[in-house]
């Protein structure tokens, strides 16, 4: 009896773990954003609670600071959604600011391996803070609504454009301060102490339009003054910041991201090792 044995070419092993880059990046990033969910809000008593609770504090701490200092919020009734309108986008441009910054620092062990990337770090991180970030910023905003009932109309454009221009100044900003930090570990201190002011020069406690003219011609150069009025134009139909350029509010974020990944591209090896 003739018997007939097929024999069968040797797989090569790479071949059975290949998969497109595009998979391979979207599996890291994934990864990387599940890896920071359990250490930024696994670990803490409250997690994902505490990044609501955090910036409705803020905005309620200003609401009965001012509200004792002036008798009316500079647009509408409500001198919680007016400081609301304010803080929130500039807290979103903060803390992704604040988080890309130190993403190579953070994901710095997990970089050793090959299959992930400084623009994995940075991307896994950036959607990670955006979507959350977001999310408190609908459920505050919903429950002052809700709790108040202001009776405003909302158009949900110049809010999604202000988000969405704090995002990209974020991104730009916080992949700056990731090239300069690796190069210089002194800025991290340095741009602390010029980020402060801001936080009293981007329009939450007061409008553009009722600065001095000499206040505004410096103010107008603060890109976060846009975002504030782009935000408060969807909140209150009566108000319209014609000052507001979303050429140059995201013209700021887009350049500096450009650059930046010009230069990590070339220098992130020494931006890791320091």
């Amino acid at each position: 009896m003739n018997t007939t044995t097929h024999i069968l070419p040797p797989q090569r092993p790479e071949l059975a773990t290949l998969e497109p880059p595009k998979w391979r990046t979207f599996r890291t990033v994934s990864a990387l954003v599940l890896r920071e969910m359990g250490s930024t809000y696994g670990r803490s008593p409250g997690g994902y609670l505490w990044a609501v609770l955090q910036p409705l504090g803020t905005v309620l701490v200003l609401t009965l600071a001012f509200s004792y200092l002036v008798r009316a919020p500079a647009l509408g009734s409500s001198f919680i959604l007016f400081y609301a309108t304010g803080y929130l986008p500039f807290d979103l441009y903060s803390q992704l600011a604040t988080k890309i910054g130190r993403s190579l620092k953070y994901s710095r062990a997990l970089l050793a391996y090959p299959g992930v990337t400084w623009l994995d770090a940075i991307l896994a991180r950036f959607i990670l803070n955006f979507l959350t970030l977001v999310t408190v910023f609908c459920v505050v905003i919903y429950g002052i609504l809700m709790v108040l009932d202001t009776g405003g109309q909302i158009e949900i454009g110049p809010i999604m454009i202000s988000i969405f221009m704090a995002a990209i100044l974020g991104l730009g900003i916080g992949m700056t301060n990731c090239l300069l930090i690796g190069y210089f570990p002194v800025w991290e201190r340095f741009w602390e102490i010029i980020n402060r002011p801001l936080f009293l020069a981007s329009g939450i406690f007061f409008l553009y339009d009722d600065m001095p003219p000499a206040a505004r011609a410096i103010l107008w150069w603060n890109p976060l003054v846009h975002v504030t009025g782009e935000m408060r134009t969807g909140f209150y139909p009566s108000y319209h910041a014609s000052y507001v350029s979303l050429s140059y509010g995201f013209g700021v974020g887009m350049i500096l991201m450009v650059l930046s990944l010009v230069f990590l591209r070339r220098g992130y090896r020494t931006v890791i090792q320091r």
